[in-house]
């Protein structure tokens, strides 16, 4: 890269707070593609593990440094050699250290020196205009007031503006940093001269920025005195947040529910009337809802199929058909009379057991298996839409190339149970195999066996930290550990931790209404 790359730019420094709750590549790398889309331009990421993770995520310069805690020297931004070697080999750009002049492990003509053999720009975070003189001598691409106010005594509150407009002197390539939490006061380092402002904890610190709001707010409550407290008989009732209709149409039954915080605090279950079509769908749900309709602001919709820009599309018309590209967001918007939005049914599902139940937290793949297969997948903590997920309709190995859905799912082993001259439905089907009935057994295990070779096949795919199972056949009883015991025989490091979808059948609902306030 070139010095201009980063000029009259945002920078933003992705740092999590050490041992906090976001102190992970997923929540970094998120940090890292928010900051990029909003406008930023390049990043400044801390450790060589975390350059390498946001490296394999952006294109962007990346400055990267290491932090040291050492016992004889206070410098503590990549101190050693061999801090340069690991950064630039895990991707970074731009190398940056503590150009100070302070007892020091290395001394910054060699820092230099290791940036340039590596065909890299070298960052000096200096504290003072001599910081900056010393490491412009000694061939620094960038200096920075990263250090002012650091090397001793109190610590300011404010960003140092002057010496922005003092290393401007010096060099164009002068990069503000330190304390700079208001796009006021990035402006302020902008005018001043700098070529780049890089701003870090006011955006990805959320520790820190909750703490000057909290801080303010608790001074402000206190200034207030205690004439302005409530009296003791009024009590506040228990909030969990904005309440969403979330509503799952599925290819046998419909769930509707008022979902708060990623809690059900009521729902109601209705057959899909398979062949009345969407629109009749939709006015029957507005219906039954609407002794609800002042409880809720906003709807979230899933449904078995393609959602693309509002329009929904049936993939495979044997689970349930629709009319093509059905403009299912602007109907549901005019018989609700709210916002609506609609994702994929077992991608929200896949988004809720991401954000409230057994993948809380973690890359998942979420299976659902009912009526047929779907999925989806969350990704460094990103929901994949689109196609993404329909692994149901992957190709079998029958003659036919049917999708897989229809030699797995529920459908399948209802006609299997036919044609073994018992008509039963798939929890008749399961509840026969309970009973150790062989031939229900052996349609039982058949699913699982290709359900389990579709887990192999996910887990070399995408290699997530767990797939959730999900959906009436998923987590009918000894289903799953049948799945399991089809795994057996892979290698561990091959294996996959098949979990239990932990909201079972709310997973929809739940996904997609807290997707709806995403989407605001």
């Amino acid at each position: 890269m070139q010095r201009q790359d980063i000029a009259n730019s945002l920078i933003v420094s992705c740092q999590p707070v050490p041992g906090g709750p976001m102190d992970s590549a997923q929540f970094v790398t998120g940090f890292a593609r928010a900051a990029l889309e909003a406008g930023a331009k390049a990043l400044r990421i801390e450790s060589v593990p975390y350059v390498a993770a946001t490296r394999l995520a952006v294109r962007v310069p990346i400055i990267g440094i290491v932090k040291r805690d050492l016992t004889d020297s206070p410098v503590r931004i990549t101190p050693y050699l061999a801090d340069v070697e690991a950064l630039a080999e895990a991707g970074a750009d731009i190398i940056a250290f503590d150009a100070t002049d302070r007892v020091r492990p290395v001394p910054v003509e060699a820092l230099v020196k290791a940036v340039k053999a590596r065909n890299k720009l070298a960052m000096a975070d200096c504290s003072c205009l001599d910081d900056a003189r010393r490491a412009l001598a000694a061939g620094v691409d960038f200096v920075g007031t990263t250090l002012s106010g650091y090397v001793g005594g109190p610590e300011p509150k404010d960003p140092d503006i002057a010496l922005i407009a003092q290393m401007r002197t010096l060099t164009p390539y002068v990069i503000a940093e330190g304390r700079i939490r208001s796009p006021e006061q990035a402006a302020a380092a902008a005018r001043a001269g700098a070529c780049a402002v890089v701003v870090g904890s006011a955006i990805t610190r959320t520790e820190h920025v909750t703490s000057w709001f909290h801080q303010a707010i608790s001074d402000a409550y206190a200034a207030r005195g205690a004439q302005t407290v409530l009296g003791p008989t009024v009590l506040a009732p228990t909030v969990l947040g904005p309440t969403v209709l979330g509503i799952d149409i599925g290819g046998t039954k419909t769930m509707a529910a008022l979902v708060s915080g990623g809690k059900v605090t009521e729902d109601m279950i209705v057959p899909t009337a398979r062949e009345a079509g969407p629109d009749t769908w939709l006015a029957s749900l507005a219906e039954s809802t609407s002794a609800w309709s002042g409880r809720f602001r906003r709807v979230g919709i899933a449904v078995t199929g393609l959602v693309q820009d509002g329009r929904w599309s049936a993939l495979n018309p044997a689970t349930l058909g629709i009319p093509d590209d059905y403009p299912l967001v602007e109907r549901a918007s005019a018989v609700f009379g709210k916002p609506v939005c609609a994702f994929n049914d077992a991608q929200a599902a896949a988004w809720g057991e991401h954000k409230f139940g057994a993948g809380q937290g973690r890359d998942i793949v979420f299976l659902t298996i009912s009526t047929g297969i779907g999925g989806g997948i969350v990704c460094n903590g990103r929901l994949l839409s689109g196609l993404a997920g329909h692994f149901g309709l992957i190709r079998g190995l029958s003659e036919d190339r049917a999708p897989l859905e229809d030699g797995t799912s529920g459908r399948w082993i209802a006609s299997q149970a036919l044609k073994a001259g018992f008509k039963a439905d798939a929890a008749d089907v399961f509840g026969h195999a309970l009973k150790g009935e062989a031939w229900a057994g052996a349609i039982v295990s058949q699913s699982a066996s290709r359900v389990a070779t579709l887990c192999r096949d996910i887990q070399m795919m995408f290699d997530p930290k767990s797939i959730v199972i999900g959906g009436s056949i998923g987590l009918a009883e000894g289903y799953l550990d049948r799945v399991r015991a089809h795994l057996g025989e892979v290698p561990p490091r091959l294996s996959s931790d098949l979990v239990a979808a932990k909201l079972a059948g709310h997973a929809g609902v739940i996904g997609v209404a807290d997707l709806a306030e995403w989407a605001r």
